[in-house]
């Protein structure tokens, strides 16, 4: 079952195109990661997935719905667009009746959704004396009045501190086993790893892909770290290990990198004995999501702002 499925979704500004024809399916009950370089497009298509902006071309349905029609869908969405922005003076819970009472809402949600993010302890203090990680916990809160099947975050740890992106991570892996569908932008990766099934990759607008997050690491590859018991010895094991005929790096830290996989531990163990070298460990590293992000949109700054001048120079013809 989808909740979001998008055919041909548009949106270009003057001469630049910054949303090309997307075409994709997002599964309802899962928490699904939207990531991208800076400047690839999440925000707009969040923005017209909202109703905030209108496309330039194709559709979108939400919830079975157009885009087209927002006010048809927007009653049990929810969603969390930069940072949030409360009356400081007033207390969260205050903060959350006002919304509540706008949206024509029961009470009682106030209380649930103060219990779900955790400020059930520190609802009746002024928004200003929170920190920036609660103050993106009462911006979930306020996304979740409506009590919605799909939820849109985008950046929600944008800015925050690593205990404060560990307590949005563990709300956000929460929210993921109610049932509902939970949509998350961000571009840091092992935290999207970590809490995400479900991956959107975009770059400069164009989708690379859209499906389970397992199914595009069996993308990556594998090596093999390893490390001589004695570190003198790291030039002679590489050496050892070419002449075998595999591919073979050395660190400045004193490691050794194989271009090998899980199969090829044991002989790699086997050849670092033949040559008389006892190894301090051995593992076999699978690449993570950043290392197939990267592999896929560009490893340095350099290479993601020549190709945004090739896209810019494409734009303007």
């Amino acid at each position: 079952m989808t909740i979001v499925t998008a055919a041909g979704l548009t949106r270009r500004f003057g001469k630049l195109t910054a949303v090309k024809p997307l075409t994709f399916d997002l599964p309802a009950g899962k928490v699904i990661g939207l990531v991208g370089p800076n400047g690839s497009g999440k925000s707009t298509l969040i923005r017209m997935l909202l109703g905030l902006i209108r496309p330039s071309g194709g559709d979108a349905m939400v919830r079975g719905e157009s885009i087209g029609s927002p006010q048809r869908y927007l009653g049990r969405v929810g969603a969390l667009v930069e940072n949030p922005a409360f009356v400081p003076g007033l207390s969260a819970r205050a903060n959350l009746e006002s919304l509540a009472r706008l949206r024509g809402l029961p009470s009682a949600r106030v209380d649930a959704v103060l219990h779900t993010v955790g400020l059930a302890g520190r609802d009746r203090e002024p928004v200003k004396r929170y920190s920036l990680g609660m103050k993106q916990r009462l911006g979930i809160a306020a996304a979740l009045l409506p009590d919605p099947a799909l939820l849109i975050l985008d950046e929600p740890t944008n800015g925050l501190d690593p205990s404060g992106i560990v307590e949005i991570r563990s709300l956000l892996a929460q929210l993921g086993t109610a049932g509902r569908t939970v949509v998350v932008s961000s571009h840091l990766l092992s935290e999207i790893e970590a809490i995400c099934e479900h991956l959107v990759v975009i770059r400069f607008g164009e989708l690379l892909y859209s499906g389970p997050i397992a199914g595009l690491l069996t993308s990556g590859s594998q090596h093999v770290d390893l490390r001589a018991e004695h570190d003198a010895d790291t030039e002679r094991l590489a050496t050892a290990l070419r002449t075998q005929g595999w591919e073979v790096f050395t660190s400045t830290a004193g490691g050794v990198r194989v271009s090998a996989g899980a199969h090829d531990a044991a002989p790699i163990n086997r050849a670092a004995h033949a040559a008389g070298i006892t190894l301090r460990s051995l593992n076999v590293v699978q690449d993570s999501l950043e290392d197939v992000f990267l592999a896929m949109t560009g490893d340095t700054d350099q290479q993601l702002m020549a190709a945004r001048a090739t896209e810019a120079q494409r734009g303007g013809r």
